[in-house]
């Protein structure tokens, strides 16, 4: 009793509960359904996992105060991946698919999802942003939180409406900034970037309220 106490109060536990709760859903809609239509939900959250995973890894090498060249290429890779965590909120779409048959499961299946990964990007976003104080200034890092959330917005548009992925920018480069270049000068594309951005550095700034409130500390 006293190891599942222990193991329970670790900080990691309550977000392994709300990602085994996402996998449980998933999987007893497929047995109930025998359709792996939304399996992709388990690879969005894969990916929307990987920033976490980088700043934690930052974390445990001590990268974000160290290294300067290990940082910035942890980083580099963290801002490429970093627009998979909100992403799944656009997975709301699938609803509309013929496959979608149990409606309001499938409706809370989607937002448990988006809401995890959500969370893993938020808490890499705090991660990230004590990394950056470190190195630079706490003003600083908020400038370039908030930029990185505006390059999220846009990262979720490449992905949502030109289905772009993260790794093509290695495997199609040429064609991704083609296509960048022509969005430039349409208005819809800022309206999603900005709304999207802005709507995740809100959220971020609710996260990072929070964590101060619990007793964070951030270096002046």
């Amino acid at each position: 009793m006293k190891t599942i106490k222990y193991v329970l109060k670790r900080p990691e536990m309550p977000l392994a509960l709300s990602l085994c709760f996402g996998l449980a859903l998933l999987l007893f809609r497929i047995l109930l359904t025998h359709s792996l239509f939304y399996v992709f939900l388990g690879w969005n959250l894969f990916l929307a996992g990987i920033p976490y995973l980088i700043t934690r890894w930052i974390q445990g090498r001590n990268a974000g105060q160290n290294s300067h060249i290990r940082f910035y290429m942890a980083f580099s890779a963290w801002l490429l991946f970093l627009p998979n965590s909100p992403y799944i909120i656009t997975d709301l779409v699938h609803l509309h698919n013929e496959s979608s048959s149990l409606v309001w499961y499938d409706l809370f299946l989607v937002f448990v999802f988006a809401v995890n990964g959500l969370i893993l990007g938020l808490l890499s976003m705090l991660d990230m942003h004590r990394f950056l104080v470190r190195r630079y200034s706490t003003k600083m890092a908020h400038y370039l939180m908030f930029f990185v959330c505006q390059l999220s917005g846009y990262g979720i548009y490449l992905g949502r409406f030109l289905r772009f992925n993260s790794w093509d920018l290695f495997t199609r480069p040429l064609r991704l900034l083609r296509e960048m270049v022509q969005t430039l000068s349409d208005p819809k594309v800022w309206l999603m970037t900005f709304a999207f951005g802005g709507f995740l550095w809100i959220l971020f700034l609710v996260a990072q309220a929070r964590w101060h409130a619990a007793g964070g500390n951030t270096k002046k």
